[in-house]
């Protein structure tokens, strides 16, 4: 790329006044476009054309409008409604994710949803509405601490680092599962002071073909995996089999990830002691769904990663990108197809 051409920049995403005047900042070189277009047809075809970066929600042009588009940022970490675009199979095109920006968020909702459900909240909660002092307390209100805990994070990305690096005061020991055990750093987008980006407070990474046997240890099991055609259905009958008597289960990967078959038939005959779920294979969760009448279940509807701080912290993550762009060095987070995520 010549060092003085000029970057065409469309958002796609209404930022703020103060985050739009951070990203001009990066340089003088960008030119950047706002819409509020909801469909690719309402981008005027001379726009699209002269396009090169374009940050989105899922907006997506068809090749044949965007010539000169060559790097494509998302708005989220997971972009499973856009694997099939086939604007993603242009050959000179990057396209990238905001994995890492949502990391705070989740990880501070998974450690109240293990303290809620390890200190019977739903049950304590459940006595409070019907205005219910409970009696047998030793009984009816099972108690773990997370001091001395073992909890095994399926998927140890920028989510499962984060829940670890919260963890760690607890005294918690913490297993996690990985692609690629022998590379336990983190190549991907860390805030400083964020995660674990040298994969030192993981006791023990198993593959993913371990993940029974990690279970097996475990007081706590958290999914943060990314939905792929390879991790459909990853929690299953034979993984809640695997389950101590009394674990627990706090899902926030993407519905698909956990059967619910699977889940509801461990949670009925008692496989595991609760879960806490924040993502569902339909969504919104059908009224008739015995998880909502479940008193060692939480059900919350697709929140953990919502904060008010996102959009700073992805204009923070996209203004990195573009520096990143104009010197030519590596994207973080660039999509592999291959993998879906």
């Amino acid at each position: 790329m010549p060092m003085n051409k000029p970057v065409e920049v469309l958002l796609m995403v209404p930022f703020s006044e103060p985050l739009l005047a951070k990203l001009r900042r990066v340089s003088p070189r960008l030119n950047f476009t706002v819409s509020k277009a909801r469909k690719a047809s309402d981008v005027s075809d001379e726009i699209w054309e002269q396009v090169e970066v374009l940050y989105t929600h899922q907006v997506l042009p068809e090749p044949e409008k965007a010539p000169n588009l060559r790097w494509i940022q998302f708005h989220w970490s997971g972009i499973n409604h856009a694997l099939d675009a086939p604007i993603l199979q242009k050959p000179d095109l990057v396209a990238t994710t905001l994995s890492g920006a949502s990391a705070s968020q989740m990880a501070e909702y998974v450690v109240m949803m293990l303290l809620a459900l390890g200190h019977s909240l739903p049950e304590m909660m459940a006595a409070q509405w019907r205005g219910e002092w409970i009696k047998e307390q030793r009984d009816r209100l099972k108690r773990r601490e997370l001091r001395d805990s073992t909890v095994g994070i399926v998927g140890y990305g920028s989510i499962g680092r984060q829940v670890a690096r919260l963890l760690t005061p607890f005294g918690v020991e913490i297993l996690a599962t990985k692609r690629d055990v022998m590379r336990p750093e983190d190549t991907g987008y860390t805030p400083e002071g964020w995660g674990d980006p040298e994969g030192e407070l993981v006791r023990r990474l198993y593959p993913h073909q371990a993940l029974r046997s990690m279970i097996k240890e475990c007081d706590f099991v958290i999914v943060t995996t990314p939905l792929t055609p390879e991790t459909r259905d990853l929690i299953g009958a034979e993984e809640f089999e695997a389950f101590k008597p009394g674990a627990f289960l706090i899902d926030v990967s993407r519905g698909g990830v956990v059967n619910h078959q699977a889940l509801l038939t461990a949670l009925k005959e008692k496989k595991i002691a609760g879960a806490a779920l924040d993502v569902f294979p339909e969504e919104p969760l059908p009224e008739d769904s015995p998880l909502w009448k479940m008193p060692n279940v939480i059900v919350t509807p697709h929140i953990a990663g919502t904060s008010p701080f996102y959009d700073a912290r992805a204009a923070d993550l996209f203004a990195e990108n573009l520096h990143r762009y104009l010197a030519g060095l590596p994207l973080y987070n660039r999509i592999n197809l291959e993998r879906g995520y």
